[in-house]
């Protein structure tokens, strides 16, 4: 009985003096450090509108290590730095999930994308992409980029790995060498397959050779994201091959940059929508992604019909030179224009053309009466043959309606996209969405039109485009979250970018944080360059 008291006692004694230890511990004072600080970066006095479309609500964020660990009450002397909100909102950073950037790493900083809030951008869109995808992500450890960055995998750019610019359907032996080089990226963490059926080689693909390579994607839990083979005149059989490759590929179809490029369809957005609302309802996952302006911006190409381009430029040339070949050419083309209720290519302007940038903000109309001296149909389109076979040309085309612009952004299941490439300042006249896009859906759409709540246009750009690529802990404002943030007053966020003067970086945003470092600090850019490459599930799930 002494020696279990004994021993009681002696457990006793030294809990005890644990704890007393423990207590004087805490009670030294300690350097404050970036190692031993609770937080490394605390934002207080902010507005937190969390990206799920709930309304905002006013909390401190506690950030470590790149990643939110904290939102609540915060003792800002456990930070090593704080961001004071000054009462504006604090938002995900927005991703982007329709990006043109195989170039990015001329560029690493991606000002352009960064000075509208966009923390992330997914690329490979349209068809083409790098189709060496563990190389193109893995120059990140090389040249650090300013943003995340994910891709697509692209069909135009395999099929062209493998059959060239042929017309023509591939063999099985040729199929199967596409699947292989699309299940490689997969692996390599891709997040989907893109594909571009308006350009070539897209263009020549019939659908069963999209399903085929997207029953690839499927297994490793990716999508398919698409630029439709007709954004005009057959817009709706393209909404209906889309849908179609979803289903028989069982695989969640992106349309991109949803629209109406006819003046013959202009109005008639509820016809569109209805089909991607209907293949939702039998529970096929379709969304779309969207830019906030009437004009598109594409290649010059895009203006011939496809067929007279197989085998690339200088086949193409031969074919102009082809008095035969070159009447039925011209045919198609005004008949296309007609169909669309156009009357020329005033509509079409030059956003940057290599071989005489003096063309850059002119229109073809405009073209044809400076270097032909008339400016009749005939004349514009002799002014488009000799800008292609001088090389081609970037395009604005001014063909879209107001009216269908808003009612596919109310739409719940649209996203919001610049459709851009990173870009600098004074090099052509580029589509202002580059500058502008997200400050604009908050500054015109959501403030002057009330078109939207703030809350759901933030979750249009941040929780609905991760859950749809399935971009993991980001998107939201939320514990356990990679830290890509962005500080914007939404009283004066705006757009300055205009079709005139594009070159213009939007305005009201202070900070951006990307994985936890301000790259946009105090409304500049800061020099840091903190952006990870993001891989697709199946990089890992198989």
């Amino acid at each position: 009985m002494t020696m279990i008291i004994r021993s009681r006692f002696l457990v006793n004694f030294w809990i005890i003096a644990l704890v007393v230890s423990a207590l004087v511990s805490l009670s030294i004072p300690r350097p404050l450090s970036s190692t031993s600080a609770t937080y490394d970066v605390v934002i207080t006095n902010a507005r937190i509108v969390d990206g799920t479309g709930n309304p905002w609500s006013r909390a401190d964020i506690g950030i470590k290590e790149g990643v939110i660990t904290r939102i609540g009450k915060i003792n800002l002397s456990d930070a090593t730095k704080v961001i004071d909100a000054k009462d504006q909102i604090v938002a995900p950073g927005f991703i982007d999930v329709h990006a043109h950037v195989e170039g990015i790493y001329t560029q690493p900083e991606a000002e352009n994308f960064v000075r509208m809030g966009v923390t992330t951008l997914i690329t490979g869109n349209c068809g083409f992409s790098q189709t060496g995808v563990a190389g193109f992500l893995g120059r990140t450890k090389e040249t650090q980029l300013g943003i995340n960055l994910g891709t697509l995998v692209a069909h135009g750019s395999v099929r062209q790995q493998v059959l060239g610019l042929e017309n023509r359907a591939p063999t099985q032996e040729e199929q199967a060498k596409m699947e292989a080089i699309v299940e490689q990226a997969m692996k390599d963490g891709a997040f989907g397959l893109s594909s571009g059926l308006i350009y070539v080689p897209g263009t020549y693909a019939q659908t069963s050779e999209i399903v085929s390579l997207a029953k690839v994607v499927k297994r490793y839990g990716g999508i398919y994201a698409t630029h439709m083979r007709s954004e005009g005149n057959d817009v709706v059989e393209a909404i209906n091959e889309s849908i179609k490759i979803g289903e028989e590929a069982q695989i969640p179809v992106e349309i991109s940059h949803f629209k109406i490029s006819s003046k013959l369809l202009w109005g008639k957005n509820q016809t569109t929508l209805d089909l991607v609302r209907n293949a939702r309802k039998k529970g096929l996952q379709v969304t779309v992604d969207q830019y906030v302006y009437t004009a598109s911006s594409t290649s010059l190409d895009t203006m011939l019909p496809s067929w007279a381009l197989e085998g690339g430029r200088e086949e193409a040339k031969k074919r102009l030179g082809d008095l035969v070949t070159k009447e039925k050419i011209i045919k198609e083309m005004k008949d296309s224009l007609k169909k669309s209720k156009f009357k020329d290519y005033e509509y079409a302007i030059v956003a940057n053309y290599p071989a005489n940038k003096d063309f850059n903000g002119k229109n073809i109309k405009q073209l044809a009466k400076l270097v032909r001296e008339k400016d009749n149909l005939d004349a514009q389109i002799e002014q488009i043959f000799e800008m292609y076979t001088a090389g081609g040309s970037g395009m604005v085309f001014h063909k879209m309606n107001e009216a269908d612009v808003q009612a596919f952004l109310k739409e719940q299941f649209t996203m919001i996209a610049a459709d851009s490439s990173t870009q600098r300042i004074g090099n052509g006249v580029p589509h202002p969405r580059g500058y502008g896009n997200n400050a604009r859906v908050l500054g015109r759409y959501v403030r002057e039109l009330k078109l939207l709540s703030l809350e759901d246009a933030v979750r249009k750009m941040t929780s609905l485009p991760a859950q749809t690529f399935n971009i993991r802990n980001r998107g939201l404002v939320r514990e356990g979250y990679f830290a890509d943030l962005v500080i914007f007053d939404e009283k004066t966020i705006a757009d300055k970018a205009t079709f005139e003067n594009p070159h213009q970086y939007a305005e009201g945003l202070s900070f951006v944080l990307v994985n936890g470092e301000a790259v946009f600090a105090d409304s500049k850019m800061s020099g840091k360059r903190s952006g990870q490459a993001l891989r697709g599930v199946g990089a890992s799930s198989l």
